[in-house]
């Protein structure tokens, strides 16, 4: 590898977030509760130092100065998302005003500063009275979906080119419907199928509608964390379990994002244990012409894995893990704040896979971050030295410069996260922005990472 890496003319620098985790104003400007806002209301012990999502980093009442900031850093995109609950309080009907205003600001303020907006739809975030009826478990939820991105493309389409239906759809799945570590909290693994199955059905209604509106340059994609599973050996049971751990992870959703059907093994499989989503005449058309123009690719860490050590509890719920067992590979990397495993090659082997097995779709690193617990131990002269989050982003974009060099069509980087954001459960416990946000004064100031983004933007490399 090069000492300079230069990436490719009109590279997208910047960051992404989600309404819920920075806008606040959780019941101001006519806004209507979504399961968060629930939830922490139900039980605010589940939330990391009971901190709930009424205030989060206030972006409702500070995005011009925010924006000011972003553009101080050499950004020139930024994802957002807009929040269902408060463009359409109780999820249908009548559009709220004060949000139009709200999100035209954001919108104008961003393009008057060289930035160009990305829009995403669903980050999580179901308003109360839809997951009241069933969620992403009924059609209906997924007609009213439809319908609210129709309103968002005609409000805002005329100024924001780049779309994207949902953000990590598989999440509210593990978590809502697997886990237990989201809103509705349920364990049932056909009920998660059918989640997972409709939410692919709302995303192919909605690139119907954005197709009807027919927006001249834009594009509309999705956004999905994609996790290589990394066998622990070459051996056949742990190459059928990488295998199937991909199939429920990755190619669940990426298979009918890009290629507009549903991998066939994975198919018999859910067949075999009796976990089918019921599906309805004429899903299959509209997932094939749902295929996306533009793919939005999360990586954080990579997902080893082996052949199980025991058979599974056929009594218990049907999980994935029902074929796989995670590895917990000797000298790897880690990020001790997070528990998670840092493994800079990913980010190429996922688009390497892009490239080979998914057309080389236009993508782009729609999210890769660090979060770090406590960084005011970092301080010195009231700047965080992040020299950990600088390594993590350099590294990372090392190996991706690689896989465009290797002809992959990747056009952007954006961090997690602009400036430190509510993370759901853990709330404020790691930090992951380029900017520090002091919750008791909301006082925002750069850290070191900010000042080495800014130059890294600026020559469009380092």
């Amino acid at each position: 590898m090069s000492n300079k890496y230069i990436f490719p003319e009109g590279f997208w620098w910047g960051s992404a977030t989600s309404a819920t985790q920075i806008e606040g104003a959780a019941h101001e400007g006519g806004k209507g509760e979504n399961i968060w806002d629930h939830w922490y209301q139900q039980e605010p012990d589940r939330f990391f130092e009971n901190i709930g999502p009424e205030a989060t980093s206030d972006f409702y009442h500070r995005y011009k100065e925010d924006i000011q900031l972003m553009k101080e850093i050499g950004h020139n995109t930024f994802r957002m998302s807009i929040s269902w609950s408060r463009l359409i309080p109780g999820g249908r009907g009548e559009v709220n005003q004060q949000a139009v205003d709200f999100y035209n600001h954001v919108i104008d303020e961003l393009i008057a500063n060289d930035i160009e907006p990305f829009i995403n739809l669903f980050h999580f975030d179901m308003p109360l009275e839809l997951q009241n009826e069933g969620g992403w478990e009924s059609r209906e939820v997924v007609d009213a979906y439809q319908y609210y991105a129709k309103i968002a493309f005609e409000l805002f389409g005329d100024r924001v080119k780049k779309w994207f239906t949902f953000n990590e759809p598989i999440v509210p799945v593990e978590g809502g419907y697997l886990y237990d570590f989201h809103y509705p909290n349920v364990v049932d693994g056909k009920r998660a199928a059918q989640v997972a199955y409709n939410t692919m059905v709302a995303h192919a209604k909605a690139v119907a509608a954005f197709r009807e509106c027919n927006m001249k340059d834009g594009k509309i994609g999705i956004i999905l964390n994609l996790t290589p599973s990394y066998p622990r050996s070459q051996h056949p049971a742990d190459l059928k379990a990488s295998r199937i751990a991909d199939l429920f992870f990755n190619r669940s959703f990426l298979d009918p994002a890009v290629l507009g059907e549903y991998p066939e093994e994975l198919i018999q499989i859910l067949q075999e244990y009796d976990q089918l989503p019921i599906t309805e005449n004429g899903d299959k058309e509209l997932l094939k012409a749902g295929k996306v123009d533009i793919l939005g690719v999360n990586y954080y860490q990579p997902r080893r894995v082996k052949a199980k050590d025991h058979l599974p509890n056929t009594e218990g719920p049907f999980m994935p893990e029902w074929f796989f067992d995670l590895y917990e590979m000797p000298g790897r990397k880690m990020n001790p704040y997070r528990g998670w495993e840092i493994y800079e090659k990913g980010i190429y082997d996922i688009m390497i896979n892009l490239k080979k097995n998914y057309g080389n779709i236009e993508s782009f690193i729609s999210e890769n971050g660090m979060g770090v617990q406590n960084e005011e131990r970092f301080a010195e002269n009231g700047e965080i030295q992040d020299d950990y989050r600088i390594d993590f982003i350099r590294e990372h974009l090392k190996w991706l410069h690689k896989a465009i060099e290797e002809g992959c069509n990747a056009k952007g980087y954006h961090l997690w996260t602009f400036m430190d954001n509510w993370s759901w459960m853990n709330a404020y416990k790691n930090r992951y922005g380029f900017i520090s946000v002091d919750l008791h004064t909301q006082k925002r100031t750069l850290k070191k990472s900010a000042y080495w983004i800014k130059e890294v933007s600026e020559n469009n490399g380092f």
